[in-house]
């Protein structure tokens, strides 16, 4: 009998516990009540729950008022205990420290539903090393992706431009590639990309085109400009506007005071998300300095340093930092950076390179979550000499729009990273580009001579327009080139004359009025404004376009710049090609292969083919993460 009235005592107790966190967790702030919600699905039992059924059995003669009272007691701490102990298992905010200190160290280890199952790494028929998901262990809950939240800018096309209307086109320049590796990431898994995925400028800039670097550090870019028919329509023209980055020699890289900020939330516990991530950093210790300084902020219910600044010869300090990481709770992206940039401020190099560099899925849910105010928090920290370049991983919640526009304010640029061979292409080929930036605030401004060009359209670059006015103004924030940086820039021309035009003449004139004082052979005057990194007055370089440069070919870089304009076009909808289909795109690709000797352009021949089956109506079903 006092057996039963004892386990009556007990649950009556806990339910009553229960019921008191119930109603404290509905007056939590949400970030708290989420982390809440995560340290609820840990175990139960706990030494203070095993003390209470020993208690009891000394204290039964006492009645069943004394069980309720010592079990409510017992209930009491035990709830206490448990919130204490995993406060302590989650990652902390903590003061910044010193150099000399110690990292400090990670949480102990989550459950096993928190914790990314060991990835499956396969290579394809390419060689390419893709992450996927690994089989069920029996028993051992697995994190599940939400279905179609991926994030993505709405964006329509440039408009076709009547050039006596409208003769200036004034943008800002961007090197991102992020576009191009994500719908890789689709193709590859059987998808088709939505529209807005699809960026035409940075599957442009994914691809070396041979530019011509400069020779010296005083002119930080060299300008190149091609002229030839377009490939899909011989009455247009396609103007080629290309930009190298001064390559910087090894020897001339300065210091850097790099600040990994990662995201260690709940929705990284993916194979393709935070094991990928850490196997992409590793990539770069190898080549870091004793020069260098390396910090490690990681962030989920809340941020936490894990990693003091520490110099990058002590590459195994490093590694251990970064084998150490978990997934695990809510996202809390606002804290995380605001920690990030105070790291970095804090050991701030004075003409060396000193980057917050944010590895996340963009699943940005508690902390500061509002678009507009991280923004304004990553344009105000631009200003202490602290860029921001963004990583994006992984596939079912991946917020792209966000990881993208916070690295255009953030003076940086974004990569999507979807296997280990594009983490060594951006962290470490591209090292220099990547980090060390060698011209801030680059416009490029085409004054088109209607006596010369009856139409014209940008292809591309939609959310880099700027008024003809912010071409001088330099307050303006317009982009920025890294060392060795290709950035490419296509237009499609109707020369007048040719009998291209895509819009009728006016039945009253006032369209076609002649340049005053320009002869027609001069087609355009190209013009670029750029910065020096340390300086706040723009420079000057310009350059008359004439009719003399048009080819009677294309050359390859041309043609295979064309190819990647048209894929991008025809998975937008291909509203701008005629009846230049995928097969035409594959067959004028393949004909500008050239050397390749990275195999990037085989690897676009290849995803030109997927379109083409895909597209043919053979899809298969949506997979979240990248599969052969």
């Amino acid at each position: 009998m006092r057996s039963t009235r004892l386990t009556i005592a007990i649950s009556f107790a806990l339910t009553l516990g229960l019921a008191a966190c119930t109603q404290k967790q509905s007056t939590l702030p949400e970030s708290t009540a989420k982390r809440d919600e995560t340290q609820r699905q840990q175990p139960a039992t706990t030494p203070e729950v095993a003390r209470l059924g020993r208690d009891d059995k000394r204290e039964e003669h006492k009645g069943i008022r004394a069980d309720v009272q010592a079990a409510a007691g017992a209930a009491t701490a035990a709830s206490a205990d448990a919130e204490k102990d995993n406060v302590a298992d989650a990652v902390k905010p903590v003061s910044i420290a010193p150099p000399a200190e110690p990292p400090v160290s990670i949480s102990a280890p989550k459950p096993a539903s928190m914790v990314a199952p060991a990835p499956v790494a396969q290579r394809n028929a390419s060689g390419t090393l893709h992450y996927r998901a690994s089989p069920a262990v029996a028993g051992q809950p697995t994190h599940t992706q939400p279905a179609n939240t991926e994030r993505y800018q709405d964006h329509a096309d440039n408009p076709l431009q009547i050039t006596a209307d409208n003769p200036v086109s004034t943008f800002s320049i961007d090197v991102d590639t992020g576009s191009y590796t994500n719908v890789r990431r689709m193709l590859t898994a059987n998808q088709l990309p939505p529209g807005d995925a699809v960026r035409a400028e940075e599957f442009l800039n994914y691809f070396d085109y041979g530019y011509t670097p400069p020779t010296t550090r005083d002119m930080p870019f060299s300008v190149t400009t091609e002229l030839a028919a377009a490939p899909w329509n011989a009455q247009r023209k396609l103007l080629l506007v290309g930009i190298k980055g001064y390559e910087l020699p090894q020897s001339e890289i300065p210091p850097s005071n790099l600040v990994f900020l990662i995201d260690t939330s709940g929705s990284m516990n993916s194979p393709d998300k935070l094991p990928l991530l850490r196997d992409a950093f590793k990539q770069m210790v190898p080549n870091l300095r004793e020069q260098d300084r390396v910090s490690i902020v990681v962030y989920a219910g809340s941020a936490g340093l894990v990693l003091a600044p520490t110099p990058g010869d002590q590459r195994q300090r490093i590694l251990d930092a970064l084998d150490s990481l978990s997934a695990g709770g809510s996202t809390n992206g606002g804290a995380g950076i605001q920690l990030a940039y105070t790291t970095a401020r804090q050991n701030l190099i004075k003409g060396g390179i000193n980057r917050v560099v944010l590895a996340t899925d963009g699943d940005f849910n508690v902390g500061t979550t509002d678009d507009e105010a991280l923004k304004t928090l990553v344009a105000r920290e631009r200003e202490h000499g602290v860029a921001l370049t963004t990583l994006g991983f992984g596939a079912g919640n991946y917020n792209e729009q966000l990881a993208e526009q916070l690295a255009d304010i953030g003076n940086g640029n974004h990569a999507y990273i979807d296997t280990l061979a594009e983490a060594r292409k951006v962290l470490v080929a591209e090292a220099g580009a990547t980090l060390f930036t060698i011209a801030k605030d680059v416009k490029i401004q085409v004054e088109f001579n209607p006596a010369a060009v009856s139409e014209y359209r940008l292809i591309g670059y939609e959310n880099r327009q700027l008024r003809r006015e912010d071409f001088n103004n330099d307050k303006i924030d317009a982009g920025e080139i890294g060392a060795g940086h290709d950035v490419t820039a296509l237009y499609e021309l109707t020369l007048v004359g040719d009998g291209g035009s895509q819009v009728d003449p006016l039945r009253y004139g006032g369209g076609n009025k002649p340049a005053n004082s320009v002869d027609a052979q001069e087609i355009a005057f190209v013009k670029l404004r750029y910065k020096k990194p340390n300086e706040d007055t723009s420079r000057l370089i310009e350059r008359p376009l004439r009719k003399s440069e048009l080819q009677d070919s294309a050359s390859e870089r041309l043609r295979f710049a064309a190819a990647v304009a048209a894929f991008a076009d025809t998975l937008r909808g291909g509203a701008h090609l005629g009846a230049f289909d995928l097969e035409r795109i594959a067959t004028l690709a393949r004909g500008a292969r050239g050397t390749d000797s990275d195999g990037y352009r085989e690897e676009f021949l290849k995803l030109v083919a997927t379109a083409r089956r895909l597209k043919g109506g053979q899809e298969t079903p949506e997979v979240a993460v990248i599969a052969d």
